[in-house]
Formats: C-alpha cells, structure tokens, sequence
C-alpha cells in the first residue's frame, strides 16, 4: 500500500486527507518526506504540526479550512491521533469534538494536505471515526515487513543508494541489527556512503560497519548455547567480553532469554501465531520468528533445568572474588548442559 501511494504522491496526486497507522516510523517519515517533495512551495519549515494528544482536533481543522498565505497549499500533520484505538492513554486530557471531524472529513479543505498520524499496530475498528477516517482518507499502513518483503525493502532501499546487497546477505544484516525499518535505513546508507554509492553490500562490509548490539549478540549466544554449537558460543561469549560485558549482566540476559524461549514454547502449543505471541508476550516480533524457527531448542524441562543452573551461576558470581569470566565460561562449554 506504501509503494502505490508513494508513487501517486511522486506523480503529483496529493489526497486532501492521509491516515497512517502502525509502529513503523521509518514509513511515517518517508511519506511526509515524499508530500514536502511533491507539494510547490513546501519545505521542513513550512509544514504545520499539531499534537493531538495536546490540541483539539477541531484546531487542525480549522488550520486546514483557513486559506494559506504565500503559498497555494499547506501541509498539516496531526500525530497521536489516538481517538482512532482502543488504547486509553493517561497523558491524553484533550476532548476532541469528533463528530466536527467526522463531517469534514466528507468535504476536507482543497487547499491543505493534513496527515493524521495513529502510531498504534491497530485501530479500534467498532469506532464510528475510524470507520470514517478508513473510508475517506488514504492509508498506509506501516507495520513491520517480515520474512522475503523485509528482505525484498532491504534490496530496493540498497538500490535506492546505488549499491547492491544480495537476499542472504540482506538477512545477514537483519541479523544482526534487526528488522527496524529505520535502523535498517541508517545501516544501508551509511555502507553504500563508505562505498562511494557504487558497489555491493557484503558480510564482510557488514562486520565492518554495523555495530552489534549486546542484546542482539546475547540472543545469539543463548541459540547457540541451547542448540548445541559450543564453538560458537564461546566465540560470541568471547567478542562479548573483548567489548566490555560483564558476566553478571551477561548471566541475566541470557536467563531472560530462556525464559522467554519457555513462554514462546507453551502459547505455541496452544496455537498461538507469530503475531500474537508478540503481542501477549510484549517481545519484538522478530525474537519470536527466530525462537519459533529454530528446531533445536531443547524442551521445556531442559529449559527450566537451564533456570536453575543459571541461578546458581549468578549466585556464585556474585560472591566470588575470582576470575568471574571464567566462571560463565565453563558453564557455557559444559557439552553435557548444551
């Protein structure tokens, strides 16, 4: 839905009226950038912003309805338009008149582009607003890509630069920092910018540039730990240390990770999907999609097992004067515990 309404806004189709809703704000901001762009007499400086967990909504209307001045169009993004879900949100004191809204969404301003933002994973759909926003405004949807679409954006954002990244090193890169849209952006740009805009993204370039960031490495050291791998365990265990983790710390993480690895076992076996495992665990999506993939997490006994075994080794950390690093590590080489 992005990507034809991109390119309508690219072709000079502006909509008096957008809604754009999910978590993604890479998405967000690529559409405004889009609409300065296509709109005449338009820049950053110019575009009108209201917070409407801050303003009433009746103020972006009246905004719009007025007639602009020294130029021929206005930009008016509305974001926090949180009357469009079902969360209640206790900073929000603002009461908006939404059936003023509801009536001038049937005949929006000719002269304003107004941008309601909904930064939510979904709308309450029983609202009679939002049925109202869905019929006549143009949405976008920017929730998180995943599997071959993330890997497809990753290609195309890689071209948009100049340079070029195959499929399996595109997952590479997700690998290692995620599937944030806008992480992933910065990523791209800064490896096609040390490639002079020419060239191929490689693992190679990726080791190089991407920083790894310890929650993401602890991750993969505890998949590495319960599948068996000991080398590439330690290995990771190793790179964390040379970077100035500490084993207390590391022992949390990797208990935390477990245990989520337990929670992630049992809604599966009641049949809970992706998405919702996710959603009721309140975990990134893609933690979930890797635990769910990988067939060599032990059982769940093993894991709560693993618990225990990771108490005392946080115990004995704590009250040891030794060489605490060595302490995780015999753990972590134990064959008989992987």
């Amino acid at each position: 839905m992005a990507n034809a309404t991109w390119k309508n806004i690219a072709s000079g189709k502006i909509d008096p009226v957008y809604l754009l809703m999910g978590i993604e704000q890479h998405i967000f901001d690529s559409t405004i950038e889009r609409l300065i762009k296509a709109i005449p007499d338009i820049d950053e400086n110019s575009v009108i912003r209201f917070d409407l967990e801050e303003t009433e909504v009746e103020t972006v209307i009246e905004e719009a309805d007025t007639l602009p001045f020294l130029q021929d169009h206005k930009l008016i993004i509305a974001s926090n338009a949180s009357f469009l879900s079902g969360q209640d949100r206790k900073r929000n004191t603002v009461e908006h008149n939404i059936e003023l809204l509801e009536n001038w969404l049937d005949n929006p301003s000719p002269t304003a582009t107004v941008v309601f933002i909904a930064p939510f994973e979904n709308l309450d759909g029983r609202k009679r607003i939002t049925k109202k926003m869905r019929k006549t405004a143009t949405v976008i949807e920017a929730n998180r890509l995943q599997g071959r679409d993330l890997l497809t954006w990753i290609q195309h954002q890689a071209k948009v630069n100049g340079v070029h990244i195959t499929a399996e090193t595109a997952q590479g890169l997700v690998n290692m920092s995620g599937d944030s849209l806008l992480a992933l952006s910065a990523e791209i740009n800064k490896m096609a910018t040390y490639l002079g805009g020419t060239g191929e993204i490689t693992d190679n370039l990726i080791e190089l540039l991407v920083p790894r960031t310890p929650e993401m490495d602890v991750f993969r050291l505890t998949d590495s730990y319960v599948s068996g791998n000991i080398g590439k365990t330690i290995s990771i265990y190793h790179d964390l240390l040379r970077n100035g983790e500490e084993p207390i710390m590391l022992t949390s993480l990797i208990a935390g990770h477990i245990r989520l690895m337990i929670h992630v076992q049992s809604l599966r076996k009641k049949g809970y999907q992706q998405q919702q495992i996710a959603k009721t665990l309140q975990v990134h999506p893609y933690r979930v999609k890797l635990m769910l993939e990988n067939r060599n997490i032990p059982n769940e006994n093993r894991l709560l097992t693993i618990i225990k075994e990771l108490a005392a080794i946080d115990y004995k950390l704590k009250s040891t004067s030794g060489k605490r690093e060595r302490v995780l590590e015999l753990f972590l080489m134990d064959p008989l515990r992987a």
